[in-house]
């Protein structure tokens, strides 16, 4: 953690032939979440990983393992993701026909639960739900892929729901997903998130995860929260 701020690499963008060795990189240079994308080539169009990845993964790594169901159904699948290692299971309020049983569900199995909002969708979807959830997410780009640009109305979103959860002294962490760069990372704190997402800020060519996890400690080191 960083100036408050929580780190969580996205594996999306891994090396999967050492995905190992590169979470336990993520983790010596201070991750603290390793944030999985499960997506079915329904609710999006791509297909990524399933419960054994979570499996070995969980094996792999004491880190918190941050689930993000891009899933249709997430009430079905939710239950596997926690038995197969998941500590926080976000689904998204576009999928879910029964948003408050799920969360109430992930509680009971004593997970965090999450909620996760479209670029398209308003902050108003969640307001109801806001003070039983540890979690919103806010996308930056439109889940199904890696490596996108930030979406700049992020940031009055992400403005936004912080007012809501510290007047209504709620526990809810804001965690933003997609295009989280240097560049990007220290504005989305300013703005109020807790949580960033990042896969190709992380997983790329430019530098080892650990060297790029260092830069991105070091964009956050100055940010003033609220600025």
């Amino acid at each position: 953690m960083i100036n408050g701020i929580k780190l969580a690499p996205s594996i999306l963008s891994a090396d999967f032939s050492r995905l190992r060795e590169q979470i336990q990189e993520c983790e010596q240079a201070g991750a603290d979440y390793i944030h999985i994308d499960v997506m079915d080539g329904r609710f999006v169009p791509a297909i990524s990983v399933g419960l054994l990845v979570v499996e070995a993964i969980r094996r792999s790594t004491g880190l918190v393992l941050d689930i993000h169901l891009m899933v249709v159904e997430p009430e079905k699948q939710a239950g596997p993701f926690m038995d197969a290692g998941g500590d926080i299971i976000n689904v998204h309020v576009e999928a879910a026909t029964h948003l408050h049983r799920i969360i109430q569900d992930v509680h009971q199995r004593e997970k965090r639960a999450g909620v996760c909002l479209n670029p398209g969708t308003p902050v108003g979807a969640v307001e109801e739900v806001l003070p039983e959830v540890d979690q919103v997410m806010v996308m930056a780009v439109n889940p199904g892929a890696s490596g996108q640009r930030f979406i700049e109305s992020a940031l009055p979103k992400v403005a936004r729901l912080r007012r809501l959860i510290d007047e209504g002294g709620f526990r809810a962490e804001i965690e933003v997903d997609g295009g989280v760069s240097p560049e990007t990372a220290p504005r989305c704190a300013a703005a109020g998130a807790n949580v960033v997402v990042a896969a190709s800020a992380i997983f790329n060519e430019r530098g080892t995860p650990g060297q790029n996890i260092e830069r991105l400690q070091e964009s956050l080191s100055g940010v003033r929260r609220g600025a």
